[in-house]
């Protein structure tokens, strides 16, 4: 007769880098079930937003994820424009083709950032070693346009904040000719060795019928076959302007994950190059926005892991009176609820690991009930209990010091 045996993984856990708890239920090595417990890491970032400046959120909503450094503030630029009339009618044409080029730049980091992680939890440093010798020329760029390695502070309601030199589109090129030998590279590896196709096929599989089911996004849906993609189906900055394809695989496993992520490389890498071919060479870069009126606004940007979704409400202040964000990480981590589940506990690691899960972006916030079940919590209640606490632990020191 089998028995049941609870294996936890988290909320600290060597492969995972940021806290989460999954709880696994398994039986000799099988998984059959497991529960996802969120919200270990709240910052409070949609209520902190509410107390800035329009132009000051863009700063904080960067910092929600250090990886997604520009989706964030991509998607919330595109929500108060939204209010405004939309991008296209706002922001200056060569605005456009900058804040395309960040946001590929990204996913050229933010990808080889997941690849180099994918080869450590396998046992396969070489890759992780490689992926971050070829990250450095890609944060050099970052660092040669935006004059930061992250947190980049170049998008605003209306436009950007620097403009790229002419001097330096020659040595961008240049660096990404010089990146493509890597992703050859990589993609040899990966396709060829047949070590790592018998690690990653066949584990962690999500079929087209449970992604759809899942509502997943980004990299995540497209290697089960959802052939889905903000920047085509409801295009920003440039991207309707340019050539490009979205990779699609069909059998949904963590190998196909692998191969969708290479293969858009090359992908960003070709819109880069085309919007410096095609960007003007002058204009302005930012619209002058005096006021917000009142209205409310929904911002979509195709980010590394998927479509990132901002919301927000202005009263015809200048604060947001609402400011509501959903990250692509809470929508593909919930569909480990059936992709780990039939697999043994040493996939369950990579599986969880393959939907590039960025904890802090899923931020939410448990809610506490009173030891009297009379209401639940609000936040000043919550802040008086924390008062409370930090108070009783003072007298209890304090009275044993004496």
């Amino acid at each position: 007769m089998s028995h049941k045996i609870i294996v936890p993984i988290g909320p600290y856990h060597p492969l995972q880098e940021e806290p989460e708890f999954f709880q696994l239920y398994v039986e000799g090595e099988k998984v059959v079930d497991i529960d996802i417990i969120i919200g270990y890491n709240h910052r409070g970032i949609e209520k902190l937003s509410e107390s800035k400046h329009f132009d000051q959120v863009p700063f904080l909503v960067e910092r929600i994820c250090g990886i997604c450094s520009s989706s964030h503030p991509y998607a919330y630029v595109l929500a108060v424009e939204n209010i405004l009339g939309g991008e296209f009618n706002i922001v200056p044409e060569k605005s456009l083709f900058i804040r395309t080029i960040i946001d590929e730049l990204q996913r050229i980091h933010s990808h080889l950032l997941w690849l180099g992680l994918v080869g450590h939890f396998i046992g396969y440093n070489t890759v992780w070693m490689w992926a971050w010798k070829f990250r450095e020329p890609v944060l050099d760029m970052f660092e040669m346009v935006t004059g930061n390695r992250n947190n980049y502070a170049m998008f605003k309601v209306g436009g950007v904040r620097r403009d790229i030199k002419d001097d330096d589109i020659p040595q961008i090129k240049k660096m990404l000719d010089e990146l493509l030998p890597g992703i050859d590279l990589f993609h040899g590896a990966i396709m060829d060795d047949p070590i790592i196709k018998m690690r990653l096929k066949d584990v962690g599989r999500l079929t087209r019928q449970q992604a759809i089911e899942w509502a997943v996004v980004g990299p995540t849906a497209r290697a089960s076959g959802v052939n889905i993609d903000i920047r085509r189906d409801e295009p920003y900055g440039s991207s309707d302007r340019l050539d490009w394809k979205v990779i699609i695989e069909k059998d949904g496993d963590i190998f196909c994950k692998t191969v969708v992520r290479i293969l858009e490389l090359y992908e960003s890498i070709s819109l880069i190059r085309q919007c410096l071919d095609k960007m003007p060479k002058s204009g302005i870069i930012d619209a002058d926005i005096k006021d917000i009126p009142v209205g409310e606004g929904i911002g979509r940007v195709e980010a590394p892991r998927g479509e990132c979704f901002h919301y927000i409400v202005s009263d015809g202040t200048n604060r947001p009176l609402r400011h509501k964000i959903r990250s692509p990480s809470f929508m593909n981590v919930a569909s480990d609820k059936v992709a780990a589940v039939g697999g043994t506990i040493s996939d369950a690691t990579l599986t969880l690991a393959a939907v590039d899960p960025c904890y802090c972006c899923t931020e939410r916030v448990a809610v506490i009930n009173k030891s009297d079940n009379s209401k639940i919590m609000n936040g000043w209640d919550l802040i008086k209990l924390s008062q409370d606490k930090t108070l009783k632990l003072k007298e209890s020191y304090y009275g044993r010091s004496k």
